[in-house]
């Protein structure tokens, strides 16, 4: 589960990095800048439901706030 939340996370940063390569040299003249950010929203949204499944399916545990 660690690892798939990884790869996740590197796909997020990946796509927004490639994003500003994008923009910066593109200056606004194609659409590759917005699909690599719709690209993010849709690899956060895939996270968000796998973190969601993980938990209903006790694949992780919540541990509360620790003092």
């Amino acid at each position: 589960m660690k690892i798939l939340v990884l790869i996740a996370f590197i796909l997020i940063f990946v796509s927004m990095g490639s994003a500003l390569v994008f923009l910066m040299k593109d200056k606004g003249k194609s659409n590759r800048t917005v699909k690599a950010l719709a690209f993010r929203v849709g690899f956060s949204v895939c996270l968000f439901l796998l973190i969601l499944l993980a938990n209903y399916f006790g694949l992780i545990q919540p541990t509360g706030i620790r003092i």
